[in-house]
């Protein structure tokens, strides 16, 4: 009879190794999955983030730039109507370079502005960076 008791201690002794990996490959694969889920929703919500920030500008932009042309270009006929009759190709000729020398300006600022270091995702690329040095050994 005390040979049943130890023998069913036995057996759960042995069945308990495989049951504590099985729970523990569970819960290693689990925490996994949602780290890959946090990591894929940070992506996205930076991903939004940088697609109002660039329309918001775009929008901006375009409506500086309707109102600086209409602006620019009652200036410049004012501008030429006051110049005498003489000067008047000269007067346009150096308009023209301004506003051209403006405009190289203003692309330049444009790109710097929209070119980022690190790209548009560098806050994800830096945390998965993180989550591989982690699970190095």
């Amino acid at each position: 009879m005390t040979s049943e008791p130890g023998s069913k201690q036995r057996g759960d002794a042995e069945a308990a190794p495989g049951a504590g990996l099985m729970v523990s490959l569970r819960r290693f694969f689990g925490h996994g999955l949602e780290m890959v889920q946090i990591r894929i929703e940070q992506i996205s919500l930076e991903f939004e983030a940088e697609k109002l920030r660039l329309f918001s500008a775009l929008i901006q932009s375009l409506l500086a730039l309707l109102l600086a042309a209409a602006a620019l270009g009652m200036l410049s006929l004012c501008l030429l109507l006051v110049t005498p009759e003489t000067w008047r190709w000269l007067t346009a000729l150096v308009l023209g370079l301004l506003y051209l020398g403006l405009a190289w300006l203003c692309w330049g600022r444009a790109e710097r502005q929209l070119s980022q270091p690190g790209g548009a995702f560098a806050g994800s690329v830096a945390e998965l960076g993180r989550d591989r040095n982690a699970l190095e050994p």
